[in-house]
């Protein structure tokens, strides 16, 4: 084996004298190769089959096939769909087969919630694309694809029945009781219990979790051998989740790291970091339930306390790649740099409650240690954003961690890297604007609505979703919803949003020339009851939209609300939502943020409109200027990310 090693790098000169024709294609396939990362797929079989129950779903008029789909208000309350995306994730799937690429990547969270239906699901259809279009897929867990490390019961109340009606569907009895004017009787199926670590790696084990015969390496991080004493019958045993388990503090049993290093092809390292930490669940005067070991939540954040072999290992690794001249992609489920464009001081001042998953944003301390262990780039996902976050330590080492946009949200998209010479990288991003099959259910969500309405549902969701008339207007429509129904109720403080949201684009800009010494709230009363009082702010708002080469009439057709829904998208898609807003907007909103800038050194202390509209524009203006995230360069020896489009127009 150490000699075949050992002579592999005299064999292109070999070939060489035996005719062009002959060349080894590995060696030359590494440059311009491509690679697909799909993030947050979660994947529901919406056509799948209970193998426990008899129980088909709802019958779709429309083709008269049984669907278990969730309902349109279930989705649209959700930060992910979990019906259309079935549909969506074919779509890249197809477009991904069409560019002839063949490696994709899957950083978690990859089925809906680890359930052995969807499971299943998937891995028929990675099963399928593997045989037809020769495509090889590397999975990783995220939160969602493994709840608990041990199998658990669960169930989803909202799944769409006959005649527009919930359908509750339980993995065990007495789960949950059935509110019989709103909902069907519960169906019982362990298949939508949720599966834990062997179950669900054993379930894809095809899929990069364990070494294959093919696979010029493979390893993780409880390996004892090396690249260079490599061999798949010792890597296979080696594999075993029993040996690749751990016992952590607090817990009582050794809980399986499903982390792995693959070398698919002559070159090439696929560094997949499972980053999910189980702990057992403390209950103070009760029993502990000794299989409830909640997730952390925290992601990569456990490296700092209870994963510190996790860093050790890839600090390893990345010796490694260098020593025998590996090119190292590494993926994960979680975010290792902040993905906020540095506005978290803004955003924890203003919202509240989830406050757009800033407890998500990894400690900095993170992103430092993994770039002084030589990690240079990185694929996450968990957040179903679109965003590049870069760090550079005190040493002058540099990561560089992509967020991939999830497929069951605003704006739908996947990743495309492709493998440059001179440490050179390519990051295009592809969006999915239409999608085959969109409105198979839509029929379905008109008896829901129907239903709904009959019923005098208080929260019924806006039937125009239901126009759309490609992915993309659907999930802009879903993130819509989304602002409307859940955002604004639980991450927006009730009085500045009742002062905000009703406000034109024209009395915003005339509240930015305003004086401080009187509060916005006094001031917006003048703009909107008394012009005599607000003609000088109103002349000034106007004369700013002048010089700026702006209509000043143009302001009147958004407001306060359409604002928000804006911060939204870019907070979720950033420069992938700019074509979305329209330039002339963005040009309207970055006046109007300069404009209140001008104020901030003279607010007082007993404004907080004033002082609640200025860190919302700060927040804002952070968004619009963060790093390339549509298409650009990486260059790794130096860690710049230099776009590729001119999109951003700072």
């Amino acid at each position: 084996m150490n000699f075949l090693r050992n002579t592999k790098y005299l064999l292109p000169f070999i070939v060489l004298t035996i005719g062009i024709s002959c060349a080894p294609k590995k060696s030359l396939r590494l440059q311009e190769l491509q690679i697909a990362i799909i993030a947050d797929a979660h994947l529901q079989d919406v056509y799948g089959e209970l193998q426990d129950s008899e129980y088909r779903g709802v019958k779709n008029p429309k083709n008269g096939g049984y669907a278990l789909i969730r309902t349109m208000g279930s989705q649209l309350r959700s930060t992910r769909i979990f019906n259309e995306n079935y549909f969506a994730f074919l779509a890249a799937l197809d477009d991904i087969a069409k560019r002839n690429v063949r490696y994709v990547l899957l950083p978690g969270d990859f089925s809906d919630d680890g359930q052995p239906i969807h499971l299943r699901g998937l891995k028929r259809i990675l099963e399928d694309y593997s045989e037809r279009h020769g495509l090889s897929f590397y999975l990783i867990h995220g939160n969602h694809d493994v709840v608990r490390p041990f199998n658990r019961k669960d169930g989803k109340v909202d799944f769409l029945g006959e005649g527009g009606k919930r359908q509750p569907i339980m993995s065990h009895l007495q789960m949950y009781v059935a509110d019989t004017i709103k909902e069907h009787p519960v169906i019982v199926s362990r298949d939508i219990q949720n599966l834990g670590y062997y179950e669900s790696t054993n379930h894809m084990a095809d899929f990069g979790f364990f070494p294959k015969a093919d696979h010029i390496y493979w390893e993780s991080p409880f390996s004892d051998y090396t690249y260079d004493t490599y061999n798949f019958e010792q890597a296979k045993e080696q594999a075993s989740l029993k040996n690749r388990s751990l016992l952590l503090p607090l817990n009582d049993v050794p809980l399986p790291d499903t982390s792995y290093l693959v070398e698919p092809i002559e070159g090439l390292w696929l560094l997949a970091l499972d980053a999910n930490t189980y702990l057992k669940k403390e209950r103070l005067g009760e029993e502990t339930d000794s299989k409830d070991y909640p997730n952390t939540g925290i992601g990569h954040d456990n490296l700092l306390e209870t994963k510190k072999y996790l860093l050790d290992w890839v600090g390893k690794v990345v010796k490694s790649s260098e020593e025998h001249g590996k090119t190292l992609i590494a993926f994960s489920h979680y975010p290792m740099v902040d993905f906020t464009n540095g506005a978290t001081p803004e955003i924890d001042n203003l919202l509240v409650g989830s406050q757009m998953q800033l407890r998500r944003v990894p400690n900095n301390k993170v992103a430092e240690l993994f770039a002084d262990a030589g990690l240079k780039l990185h694929f996450g996902g968990h957040i179903h954003i679109n965003d590049t976050g870069i760090t550079t330590t005190e040493k002058g080492n540099t990561l560089v961690n992509v967020q991939v946009p999830s497929l069951a949200a605003y704006k739908p998209a996947y990743k495309l890297l492709t493998i440059g010479e001179k440490e050179i990288m390519e990051v295009e991003t592809i969006t999915l604007d239409s999608v085959p099959r969109l409105d198979e259910f839509f029929n379905l969500y008109e008896q829901e609505h129907t239903f709904l309405r009959s019923i005098s549902d208080q929260n019924t969701w806006n039937k125009a979703v239901l126009t759309s008339k490609n992915y993309h207007e659907f999930m802009t429509w879903h993130l819509r919803e989304l602002v409307r129904l859940r955002f604004l109720k639980s991450e927006w403080p009730s009085e500045f949003a009742s002062f905000l949201l009703p406000i034109s684009g024209k009395e915003l800009l005339a509240l930015s020339q305003t004086n401080t010494s009187e509060p916005l709230e006094e001031s917006l009363i003048k703009i909107k009851n008394n012009h005599n009082k607000a003609s000088g702010y109103w002349i000034k708002a106007r004369e700013s939209a002048h010089k700026s080469n702006l209509d000043f009439d143009r302001f009147d057709d958004w407001s306060g609300s359409d604002l928000v829904f804006d911060l939204y998208r870019l907070r979720s898609a950033d420069e992938l939502a700019f074509d979305d807003i329209g330039l002339e907007r963005l040009d309207q909103y970055r006046l109007i943020i300069e404009s209140f800038l001008k104020q901030e050194k003279s607010i007082s202390d007993n404004d907080p409109m004033r002082s609640k509209t200025l860190t919302l524009l700060k927040m804002f203006q952070k968004f619009m200027n963060g790093e390339p995230s549509d298409h650009f360069q990486i260059h790794l020896k130096t860690g710049k990310v230099i776009p590729l489009n001119n999109k951003r127009t700072d």
